[in-house]
């Protein structure tokens, strides 16, 4: 069995090589356009190449995400980036636009294509079918059991998994929240983070905290084992938002785990390691849905940012003084929170006075004034939290400048009146420079062997370390610095075969045919009013498949249904329709999905712009020849988020969240997946498309009898 991958995020150089000093196999990383961190530093085209460079030198790949939903009039440069990244040997992009990847599968098919968590792939169906697609590897969604990770795994494509970071609550891909209330599309790379903020249930009142929404972050360190022994290929960390020594100290802790596990041994994580973690970065740990944590054990209600660790209590305070005790060493310029209702105090240890007495540093058990801002009033009894510790820091910058090492065997050959010759081989790639000084006869003090493998072990900057040096030094002279020279040359050349890891075929011609599928017999479909078929109207309240399904269908064949993730499309279809879950959003998307077999008309994504709307249809038929059946959502509240198990232990007790701005939001909850829906329907015209998409959920008879009369005269009499 391959071993399996440790990957690691890059979010700007810096993490990057804070990742390859650590000892990740791989890092993923975001140009500056299309990254679902957006607000990542992510990089230049100019970055990409350095970093492409110096992670192939010392044999770390990069994949390259280009994970966000795109329109029409973005395909055209996301696949110049594709291009871009393609003639620069990259080790594999990770997509979520179905419509993106199709392209990029026609145009660069020897180019490895990942299947991002946002195309919301969480069962072995998914897998089978995007393998058949052409896809290399699946990031299966964060709430994918063990168990049916290990069905993906046995359909035979590449699973990479999260084992640590930050948990989103609903399904990836599926969560339309942000864009809904903030016009910032987390498909799009811009989340808000709506599951971060206060929200109260239709009681008022909440038990244990007021962010209902906010889950604690991951971490399967102790898990370790198990995930490789699933057969799992890549384990994940998230966080290209995060600080390089955040980065460094996750990537070094696993690699420890993982290491330790392929010689055999036990690995457990120390109580002051985790501390450590704890201090760069949590929100409480859990080990999420892959190990069935209840919902307690996933969620944080009482705070939804950066917790770090309990130092101590406030024992009373005055105008920009706080008096605390405490409970763990403290540091001078250590970053602290005081948690308080209704807001907590942040504050740095930038002085520390102990006994009248300045201090650098202050033990467990002694009583220190801090300085604190001047208009907070911290209250006796509320805990003090370390957020920053100077000294963890500081160590760990000192981890970070080791560097990533590469062995290598050398040869070398001097003898009189002859070139020295280095041979370099790190098992794959043998390389040979000559001196260009031949070699003297020694007429007092030769050479000794000895000095010259001294020499040849210098690393001179580069990341080799000679673990075998053998070769002949007959009676000559020859200067140190020709030496270095030649040694110099050899690494150089040692570099260049190492920084180039693939040779692909080159880039094809994106000639793409689709017959025109029989088109349905209905131009308007009625979600949530009951199921029959009347005068061009689809009432299809049954028909609709789960966005969610982990275990599979029943039967082995669908038809007549609206189908919502893409395990549902590795089944035989008979007149199905893609459903909005797809989140098919230009003319591409609409073509890969209208090719398969039984997809008769497709519903579009309602984060589709107007303009983008008109420009996939012109688009679609300048290159099919004909106009397809695409159905526009134009009425109805949207799920907003999709999230398995709920939220709270109470959760079939609520049926509503209000947040600050006393927005309402209604929740349902089947199948154990719970939903939020949009406060208010959407509502919007269609100029453009061939048929429309009404949602119904708690509406009366008349509004619905007025809504779906309005819908039919804009899609029947508009021509």
């Amino acid at each position: 069995m391959k071993k399996i991958e440790l990957l690691a995020p890059a979010g700007n150089p810096e993490a990057l090589k804070a990742a390859v000093s650590a000892g990740c196999d791989a890092v993923y990383l975001g140009l500056t356009s299309f990254s679902a961190r957006a607000f990542a530093g992510n990089f230049t085209h100019e970055q990409y190449l350095e970093a492409i460079r110096y992670c192939h030198i010392r044999d770390v790949s990069i994949y390259v995400t280009i994970n966000t939903l795109m329109f029409e009039q973005e395909i055209d440069t996301a696949m110049e980036e594709i291009r871009f990244l393609y003639e620069n040997d990259v080790d594999g992009i990770m997509i979520q636009d179905l419509g993106l990847f199709h392209k990029a599968r026609l145009c660069f098919p020897d180019l490895p294509l990942f299947c991002s968590t946002q195309m919301h792939i969480h069962n072995a169906d998914g897998a089978a079918f995007m393998k058949a697609q052409g896809a290399s590897r699946i990031v299966a969604a964060r709430e994918t059991p063990l168990s049916v990770l290990k069905e993906m795994v046995s359909t035979g494509i590449d699973v990479e998994a999260f084992a640590y970071g930050a948990l989103c609550i609903s399904y990836s891909g599926q969560c339309l929240m942000s864009q809904a209330m903030k016009n910032r599309s987390g498909n799009r790379g811009m989340c808000a983070q709506m599951c971060r903020m206060k929200y109260w249930t239709d009681g008022g009142k909440n038990t244990d905290g007021d962010y209902l929404l906010s889950p604690r972050d991951l971490n399967l360190i102790d898990r370790v084992p198990e995930l490789i022994e699933a057969g799992i290929c890549s384990l994940k960390i998230e966080g290209r938002m995060k600080r390089p020594e955040y980065v460094w100290l996750v990537v070094r802790t696993f690699r420890e785990a993982i290491d330790a596990c392929y010689r055999n041994e036990t690995y457990a994580v120390s109580r002051e390691r985790l501390k450590e973690l704890k201090l760069m970065f949590n929100r409480d740990f859990t080990e999420g849905h892959i190990f069935g944590a209840d919902t307690a054990s996933r969620m944080n209600h009482y705070r939804p940012n950066h917790l770090g660790v309990q130092a101590g209590t406030v024992v009373s305070s005055r105008k920009g003084k706080v008096q605390v005790r405490l409970s763990d060493v403290l540091h001078q310029h250590d970053g602290l929170r005081i948690i308080q209702e209704p807001a907590d105090i942040g504050l740095t240890a930038v002085r520390i006075e102990r006994n009248g007495k300045l201090v650098s540093r202050a033990e467990p058990g002694d009583t220190v004034w801090l300085d604190c801002p001047q208009d907070e009033c911290p209250k006796k009894g509320s805990p003090l939290h370390k957020t920053s510790d100077t000294e963890l820091l500081s160590r760990i910058r000192e981890g970070m400048q080791e560097e990533h090492t590469v062995p290598v065997a050398m040869e070398y050959s001097a003898e009189p009146g002859a070139p020295l010759i280095i041979t370099v081989d790190d098992g794959i790639h043998s390389v040979s420079a000559l001196s260009e000084q031949n070699c003297e006869y020694a007429q007092k003090a030769p050479l000794s062997a000895e000095r010259l493998e001294q020499a040849l072990r210098k690393a001179g900057g580069k990341p080799y370390i000679a673990e075998r040096i053998n070769g002949h030094c007959g009676n000559v002279f020859l200067p140190v610095s020709v030496i270095n020279d030649t040694r110099r040359r050899a690494l150089a050349m040692l570099d260049e075969q190492r920084a180039v890891h693939h040779s692909y075929c080159g880039e094809q011609t994106a000639a793409d045919t689709l017959p025109e599928p029989e088109k349905p017999s209905y131009r308007l479909i009625v979600a949530g009013a009951g199921d029959e078929y009347r005068d061009g109207i689809l009432f299809a309240e049954k028909a609709f498949l789960p966005p969610v399904r982990e275990n599979g269908y029943d039967s082995g064949a669908l038809s007549d249904c609206i189908v919502s993730e893409p395990g549902a499309l590795n089944h035989p279809l008979s007149h199905c329709i893609a459903g909005m879950n797809l989140n098919a959003a230009n003319s591409w998307a609409c073509a890969f999905l209208l090719r398969i077999p039984g997809i008769d008309g497709v519903i579009l994504s309602s984060e589709v712009l107007e303009g983008s709307v008109q420009r996939m249809i012109r688009a679609f038929k300048e290159r099919y020849g004909f106009v397809p059946a695409l159905y526009l959502p134009v009425y109805g509240r949207r799920t907003l988020m999709y999230i398995k198990n709920g939220f709270t232990a109470d959760q079939d007790n609520v049926h509503s969240l209000k947040d600050l701005n006393k927005e309402v939001y209604p929740t349902v909850t089947h199948d154990h997946v719970t939903e939020i829906l949009e406060p208010e329907p959407l509502h919007r015209k269609n100029e453009h498309c061939w048929g429309s998409y009404v949602m119904i959920t708690d509406e009366n008879e008349r509004t619905i009898k007025r809504t779906v009369e309005e819908a039919y005269e804009e899609v029947y009499e508009r021509i």
